[in-house]
């Protein structure tokens, strides 16, 4: 496996703590808070064409 792979465990851990955080933001924050978030993960994988391909793949099947 690729050591930057989640296993189950760390997407379910990933899943609780953004679900968590949207409930803390409430309704009238959350999307500010998912655009943060978001450019905060770009940021991070500093790869302009790999979060390209990660829009593109979280508005399939909306």
């Amino acid at each position: 496996m690729n050591q930057n792979t989640l296993t189950t465990s760390g997407l379910e851990q990933v899943y609780d703590a953004l679900a968590t955080a949207i409930d803390a933001a409430g309704p009238e924050k959350t999307e500010l808070f998912l655009v943060k978030l978001a450019l905060l993960n770009a940021h991070a994988l500093a790869d302009p064409a790999v979060f390209q391909a990660h829009i593109d793949a979280a508005l399939k099947d909306l």
